[in-house]
């Protein structure tokens, strides 16, 4: 699944700060990347350490 533009609970824009969280995370800890990036709601953050990138996965199989 593609990341969310906005965080689901209290609709702040998420979604520009993404790649720079992937980035981030080769190199430190994401709770670390995070708070460089001043995401601070508990609902954001849990928006990036919850994501799981799956389209590769899900795009091998067709539609019936």
């Amino acid at each position: 699944m593609e990341f969310s533009v906005r965080c689901f609970t209290c609709g702040s824009v998420i979604g520009d700060l993404y790649e720079k969280y992937l980035e981030g995370c080769k190199e430190k800890k994401p709770a670390e990347v995070l708070d460089a990036l001043s995401v601070e709601r508990f609902c954001c953050r849990r928006m990036f350490i919850s994501h799981v990138d799956a389209i590769g996965t899900i795009s091998k199989y067709s539609r019936k």
